[in-house]
């Protein structure tokens, strides 16, 4: 089973243009099929593209899917510019044809009444407050099954970017964690996918959780991980830059991780 996940950077190159190129990065990485893909940053005019599609930071000109659609078309003449200033965006699974949907969940990860009480606990000062309050943050949860009867709980995450306190999303990572496990049934394959903007070497939840006691499987090199618990996976792989290059750019400023499950 290959499970790959990528930050979509809104369909932005690095360096950015004002083209998007969203349909090029979809294509790309579902040109080998791959049995789950989770990915990030994705506008919210987009979402509906895959299997679960939940909206993180909502746009701004209106409901969806309205102000999705307005969004759309306000950052069409300069995609690298505006990103999700007004289009909004969220997560989203794309799940293989050898897969069947079981359920699908999502939680907010910084949500007020668990900010304030994690700020009081943290003791953090009102910047810090102000920057965990300034983007909604899911994890959206998805059950499967294969042809064989086994089943998979899937997590997609993209936690809170604030490089002055990685305790923030150290604390969503954790919110993450156990939420997937919550909703995974005893014989569940869990899988935790998605931008932590963590690294291992920084992180001490990513070291709890491939401990003996919550026994996931070993975070990747960067900050998009993949961790596997309940079945043996492959070390992560982290794309070459050759593999996401795009006329003298490279497709997103992440590149896309994967592992397979045996």
């Amino acid at each position: 089973m290959l499970v790959r996940s990528w930050n979509l950077f809104h369909g932005n190159t690095v360096p950015p243009q004002r083209a998007g190129f969203l349909g090029e990065m979809i294509r790309r990485a579902t040109a080998d099929d791959p049995d789950v893909l989770c990915v990030q940053e994705v506008p919210a005019w987009a979402l509906g593209l895959f299997t679960a599609g939940d909206v993180a930071a909502r746009p701004r000109l209106g409901p969806l899917p309205i102000g999705a659609g307005l969004g759309h078309r306000l950052t069409r003449p300069h995609q690298g510019l505006l990103r999700s200033a007004f289009s909004g965006q969220g997560n989203a699974i794309l799940v293989g044809s050898k897969l069947r949907l079981l359920s699908r969940s999502t939680l907010t990860l910084n949500s007020r009444r668990y900010r304030d009480a994690r700020a009081r606990q943290l003791g953090l000062g009102a910047r810090a407050r102000l920057a965990w309050a300034r983007e909604r943050r899911i994890v959206q949860v998805v059950r499967l099954s294969d042809r064989a009867g086994r089943t998979f709980t899937v997590a997609n995450l993209h936690c809170t970017s604030y490089a002055t306190d990685e305790r923030l999303a150290e604390a969503e990572l954790l919110r993450a964690a156990w939420f997937a496990v919550s909703e995974a049934q005893p014989e569940d394959v869990v899988v935790l996918a998605g931008d932590f903007n963590l690294s291992a070497s920084r992180s001490s939840t990513l070291r709890d959780l491939t401990n003996d006691e919550w026994g996931f499987s070993e975070p990747g090199p960067g900050i998009d991980h993949i961790l596997v618990r309940g079945a043996r996976a492959t070390p992560v792989r982290r794309w070459p830059d050759e593999q996401r290059a795009w006329s003298g750019r490279l497709l997103s400023d992440h590149a896309p991780v994967e592992l397979e499950i045996s």
